[in-house]
């Protein structure tokens, strides 16, 4: 094992042992590794077997056969204290603590070097505090866990993960409870850990943006056992995306990041205009069907359009242009031009079919008829 590497695995098995039966194999012939200062997100469908990983790797279950090196020793080689002190682990259950501050919380993770007095001297306590204060939640230290939200209170046990000062640290779902801007937040702050502190840190997700974004490099668990690992880019462009999560009528799109489903085109259409705008109207009439050719494409759309109904022909052009100080959509089809100011008209319109006036409140009464 080199010095840049703190955990690696050598032939890794894993799955569950069942009495009087063969043991069922999750995935096998694991072999990777973790670098200090790197924030690696496990990836892979639901069955995959990445809480069977991360739980093998923390030693909460042993793996069926193969090695894992840490720090240079076998992992079944330490004593619970010692691995204590090299690796935490924050799993994505629910922790109830009763009535505990948020800074008796974090001290829980000073318990590998306080013995079993549970005693904080002074080091300890500065510990706790820089934890806290490292996971901006300096204001939650006199706080109930009770009383916080769930953001709040995952910030604080990833302190107590922190205060053991590790190695290691490693997170299953830390994000699975949070609304969108916590997830932000507490992915930046796993990034910014890791690297400031020279600690490796894994963590499995199902949150595909923010591990792209964020990700020093994915680990990729296919439904069959396969493990790709590589930085997000270049798993993009080798294809393994489309390896993990190939499924019958999803696909990945590579230009946009993106999944979508399989779906026939309701029409084609002919996209003009550039910048943000432009981008969001493309998403806009792909959303409700429509095969998009993007103007300067030279009549090719992106991989989605295409996958869509490639032999289909043009049906009409969109336009977005700036006008006196707003946006605004023209549609020409059939030889008719349309004006809309926001795309929830324009979309609108071609989702009954291009339908006006009296036609349009015949559709709106059907619908509400219908409700």
């Amino acid at each position: 094992m080199t010095d840049a590497t703190v955990l690696r695995t050598e032939d890794l098995s894993i799955g569950y042992r069942r009495v009087r039966n063969a043991p069922v194999v999750v995935a096998s012939d694991l072999n990777f590794s973790l670098q200090p200062g790197e924030l690696v997100c496990l990836l892979g469908p639901n069955g995959a077997g990445k809480s069977t990983l991360m739980r093998t790797l923390a030693r909460l279950q042993p793996p069926l056969s193969g090695q894992i090196w840490l720090d240079e020793r076998r992992l079944d080689d330490l004593r619970p204290g010692q691995l204590a002190r090299r690796l935490s682990i924050v799993l994505t259950d629910r922790v109830d603590v009763g009535a505990m501050s948020g800074y008796g919380l974090v001290s829980l993770g000073r318990h590998p070097y306080t013995g079993w007095t549970g005693t904080l001297n002074e080091q300890d306590e500065r510990i706790v505090q820089w934890a806290l204060q490292a996971v901006r939640a300096k204001d939650m230290s006199d706080r109930l866990t009770v009383e916080m939200s769930d953001g709040e209170r995952q910030k604080v046990l990833i302190a107590r993960a922190l205060a053991q000062q590790p190695r290691v640290m490693l997170l299953d779902e830390p994000t699975a409870f949070l609304d969108l801007p916590r997830r932000v937040e507490v992915m930046d702050l796993l990034r910014q850990l890791a690297s400031e502190n020279s600690q490796a840190i894994l963590l499995s997700t199902h949150d595909l943006d923010l591990a792209l974004r964020n990700a020093d490099r994915l680990w990729l668990l296919s439904a069959d056992g396969e493990l790709f690992d590589g930085a997000p880019e270049d798993l993009i462009l080798n294809g393994a995306f489309e390896r993990v999560f190939s499924a019958e009528g999803v696909t990945f799109d590579r230009e946009r990041g993106s999944f979508h489903t399989r779906q026939e085109a309701c029409g084609r259409l002919r996209l003009e205009g550039d910048g943000v705008a432009a981008f969001w109207t493309r998403r806009a009439l792909e959303r409700i069907g429509y095969a998009v050719e993007k103007e300067g494409e030279n009549g090719n759309s992106a991989s989605y359009a295409s996958n869509l109904h490639p032999r289909q022909s043009v049906s009409g052009a969109v336009s977005v242009r700036m006008e006196d100080g707003r946006l605004l959509y023209r549609l020409d089809s059939g030889g008719r031009e349309d004006s809309f100011t926001s795309l929830n008209e324009l979309t609108t319109y071609l989702r009954r079919g291009g339908a006006g006036g009296d036609t349009d409140a015949k559709v709106d009464e059907d619908l509400y008829a219908r409700r």
